[in-house]
C-alpha cells in the first residue's frame, strides 16, 4: 500500500472491506446474484435522470478542459445508451452461472476422485478512462461470476460513476449482499489507482482499459496480476478476389459506425490488382462521412486528396474519422504489414478465395481474426457474452473479448476414502 497517510488508511480499509465482502458474494447462490443484477437494472431505470444529469456535468467539464471528441463519445450517456445497459445486464443475468462448472474429472487408480471446477477470482480491479458503461458492464460480469469489484473510472467520469456506484451499492443491499462488494476509488484520484496496483492480496486480478499509455503504466507498475487489454490498430485486407460491393459496405461500417472504439478499422490494405477499381469508390463513400484519408504513393495516385501516409500512420490507433490506406502486391505483403504494425487485436480479410482465407486465419497472430466480416463484431455483447470486461490482447489465461469464464479461476477438488501415498 502507499505511505501511511490518512488517504492510504482510508483506501486500505475500503479494499479490506471489499475483500471481506467478496467471500459473501462468492458463497451466495446464483439466484441471489441474479437478484442483485435485477436490482441494478431497476436502479438504472429509476435513477436514469440523476445519472444523465451527472453525465452532463462530466461532459461540460470535459469539453471545457479540451477533451477529444473520441473521449467525449465514450463518456456520453443518453437515454438510449442507458436502455442498452439495462439490456446488457439482463443478457448477463440470463447467462448460465459459470461458478462450479466442472472442466475435467477423473477417478485415479487408487480410487481418489479428482475434479477441476471454476471458482471466482475474488476481487476484480478495473482501471479505465471516461467509460461509465464499463462501470456497469464490469460490475455485472463480476457479480454474475461470483466476484466483488474495485473500480477506478477516472476523473473524466467521476460524477457519473459516483451516482452509478452508489445506486449499485444500494441494489446489492436490497438482496442481502454487502454494498462494499462494489467499491470505487475515484474520490481519491491518482492515489486510488496506485493503491489498487499495490494491493496484492486484496485485489486478485487487475484489468486496465483505455489508452496505450494507461495500459502500459498498469502493466509495468502493478504488483497485482494484470490481464492486459490493448489498443486496436485494426486492419482489413481486400484481396484480389473480394466482392468489391460487399467490401465497400464492410469497410464503411468498420470505420464509421463508431470510430472511437478499439475494434474500429484503422488501416486498410488493398491488393494492387483491384486498387484502381476499388479505391476511388471507397474514397467517395468515406468522404460522405467526413473520413480523413492518409495513403501510400500508389493510393494517392488514385485518391489525390489523401495526405501522405507516414510510418507513424501505420502504427496509429486514430479512434476518429481517419484511415490509413496502403496498396499491397500480395497476401504475403499484407501479412508482413500486419505482423509489423498490428497490436494483435482484430484483423479481417475480404476474399472469395478460401485458400487465402485459411492462410489469413492461420497466420495472423491476433486475438480475433475474421473472414468477410466487419471488425466491429469483436465485442462481448456481439459474441453472446452480454457485455465484456475488455478485449485481451495477451496470450495468458484470456484472449479476445472477456466474459464470465475469463473472470474465474479454477481449483481442484479431491474426494478420498482414506487413501495414503505409498
Amino acid at each position: 500500500m502507499p505511505e501511511s497517510t490518512e488517504t492510504s488508511r482510508l483506501l486500505d480499509a475500503r479494499l479490506r472491506a471489499t475483500k471481506a465482502a467478496s467471500r459473501l458474494v462468492s458463497s451466495a447462490s446464483a439466484a441471489t446474484r441474479d437478484q442483485a443484477l435485477a436490482a441494478i437494472q431497476e436502479g438504472l431505470v429509476a435513477q436514469s435522470d440523476a445519472i444523465l444529469a451527472a453525465n452532463a456535468e462530466d461532459l461540460r467539464r470535459g469539453e471545457a478542459e479540451g477533451m477529444s471528441t473520441a473521449l467525449q463519445d465514450r463518456l456520453r450517456l443518453t437515454p438510449e445508451r442507458i436502455q442498452g445497459l439495462v439490456a446488457a445486464v439482463g443478457a448477463i443475468r440470463a447467462l448460465p452461472d459459470p461458478v462450479g462448472d466442472v472442466l475435467r474429472g477423473m477417478t485415479l487408480p487408487n480410487g481418489l476422485q479428482v475434479s477441476q471446477v471454476r471458482v471466482p477470482f475474488g476481487v476484480v480491479g478495473a482501471i479505465y478512462e471516461a467509460r461509465p458503461n464499463v462501470t456497469i458492464d464490469i460490475t455485472a460480469l463480476a457479480l454474475k461470476s461470483g466476484n466483488a469489484v474495485v473500480l477506478r473510472g477516472g476523473s473524466a467520469a467521476e460524477a457519473t460513476n459516483s451516482v452509478v456506484v452508489a445506486m449499485m451499492n444500494r441494489a446489492l443491499e436490497t438482496v442481502g449482499l454487502p454494498g462494499a462488494a462494489i467499491a470505487s476509488v475515484d474520490d481519491v484520484g491518482r492515489e486510488g489507482a496506485e493503491a489498487m496496483m499495490a494491493a496484492r492480496g486484496l485485489i486478485d486480478v487487475l484489468i486496465p482499459r483505455g489508452s496505450a499509455a494507461l495500459i502500459e503504466a498498469v502493466v509495468s507498475q502493478s504488483h497485482v496480476p494484470v490481464i492486459e487489454t490493448g489498443s486496436g490498430v485494426v486492419h482489413i485486407f481486400v484481396d484480389e478476389t473480394a466482392d468489391l460491393d460487399n467490401a465497400l459496405e464492410i469497410i464503411v461500417n468498420a470505420k464509421v459506425q463508431r470510430p472511437s472504439v478499439c475494434n474500429s478499422l484503422e488501416t486498410l490494405l488493398v491488393h494492387r490488382s483491384v486498387a484502381d477499381r476499388f479505391l476511388p469508390g471507397i474514397a467517395e463513400a468515406l468522404a460522405s462521412h467526413s473520413v480523413v484519408l492518409h495513403g501510400c504513393e500508389a493510393t494517392r495516385v488514385l485518391i489525390p486528396e489523401a495526405s501522405v501516409a507516414t510510418e507513424a500512420d501505420w502504427a496509429t490507433e486514430y479512434l476518429a474519422l481517419e484511415l490509413a490506406i496502403k496498396v499491397v502486391d500480395s497476401l504475403d505483403e499484407a501479412l508482413r504489414h500486419i505482423a509489423t504494425y498490428s497490436t494483435q487485436h482484430t484483423e479481417s480479410i475480404l476474399t472469395n478465395d478460401m485458400g487465402n482465407a485459411d492462410r489469413f486465419l492461420a497466420e495472423v497472430d491476433s486475438a480475433v481474426v475474421m473472414v468477410n466480416a466487419s471488425t466491429r463484431f469483436t465485442d462481448g455483447g456481439e459474441f453472446g457474452f452480454g457485455a465484456e470486461v475488455g478485449i485481451s490482447t495477451q496470450k495468458l489465461h484470456a484472449r479476445g473479448p472477456m466474459g464470465l469464464p475469463e473472470l474465474t479461476s479454477t481449483k481442484w477438488l479431491v474426494r478420498g476414502s482414506g487413501q495414503v501415498r505409498a
